[in-house]
């Protein structure tokens, strides 16, 4: 399962939570963005329980990370 997380971040911080979050092995990768999220990253895992627990225990604690919102990619092919 694929999730697109986008992120606020604190200003300033953006460079140091991009590169943080290349530590989180679910993370396949993750870019600044502009306009009302500073970031997103795309995250991979089994399902949706192992995206839930990739988010609250290893994204949202990296200081830095105001708010995430979440988004499930569905294949609808």
């Amino acid at each position: 399962m694929k999730a697109y997380v986008l992120l606020n971040i604190r200003t300033g911080e953006v460079a140091q939570v991009l590169h943080l979050l290349t530590k989180v092995s679910a993370v396949r990768e993750s870019h600044m963005t502009f306009g009302p999220y500073d970031a997103i990253t795309v995250l991979e895992a089994p399902d949706v329980n192992a995206i839930g627990k990739i988010i609250s225990n290893e994204v949202q604690p990296i200081p830095g990370i105001l708010e995430t919102l979440t988004c499930l990619a569905v294949d609808i092919s």
